[in-house]
């Protein structure tokens, strides 16, 4: 199972998510990096183990209030080696080549930005894109056809429980179970709620191709002996 730690970028800091309110997210404050500037904060991250991936969410692109392109493109230059999953709110082909021309990483459709299911569509059956079903309580976020459709999915599928995202309140694994269930081999991964080492084996016990965490890395409840076991 991968585990890929998380970043959220907010007017060029890496800021603190917790519960989906982005309106309260405030820069961090991590013993894993002197500052929140995004190269500090990933190169602690990765000072805890050589993660392969690293998840990004551009909050201003996907609240269309700008974007953190330099940040990403610093990241890209000073941590060499990364491969990055990017989620900017892109809802148009242009959107998505912005990113896949800038060579900065490989775009996260994200469920919430979608006014319909036309851009997974294109992208069926992709290892090129990801896409994140984004979830907040029990309601989906996006499209409805988008859910009802997993025959239309890329390769790799992203259960996004936003009201867990850095909550403590472990991983929601009935519906990770459920959209499991319906999506016919793709990999799967879980984001939201992992606390510890345990989350993570619960995870891979059902199946999970991989996790995204952030706060239990940096509150020190997920550590390198943890990574290397699953």
């Amino acid at each position: 199972m991968q585990v890929i730690p998380v970043i959220d970028l907010k007017g060029g800091e890496v800021v603190r998510a917790r519960m989906g309110d982005r309106a309260s997210y405030r820069p961090i404050e991590s013993p894993l990096s002197p500052t929140s500037d995004p190269v500090d904060v990933a190169r602690g991250l990765f000072a805890v183990y050589p993660f392969p991936t690293l998840y990004v969410a551009d909050l201003d692109a996907i609240q269309g209030s700008g974007d953190n392109f330099p940040a990403l493109r610093r990241i890209r230059s000073q941590v060499p080696g990364l491969r990055m999953w990017i989620d900017n709110g892109a809802a148009d082909p242009a959107a998505l080549e912005a990113l896949i021309g800038g060579d900065l990483g490989e775009p996260v459709i994200g469920s919430e930005s979608q006014r319909d299911g036309a851009l997974i569509a294109r992208h069926k059956d992709s290892m090129g894109v990801v896409l994140s079903l984004d979830f907040r309580g029990r309601a989906f976020q996006g499209a409805e056809e988008i859910l009802a459709e997993p025959n239309l999915w890329p390769r790799r599928v992203i259960v996004m429980t936003l009201a867990r995202v850095g909550s403590g309140a472990g991983p929601d694994l009935e519906r990770f179970a459920a959209i499991r269930s319906i999506a016919a081999g793709r990999e799967i991964y879980a984001a939201g709620g992992v606390r510890n080492g345990a989350d993570l084996s619960a995870l891979k016990a059902a199946g999970a191709a991989g996790a995204l965490i952030a706060t239990a890395l940096h509150d020190g409840r997920v550590g390198r002996a943890d990574l290397a076991a699953v």
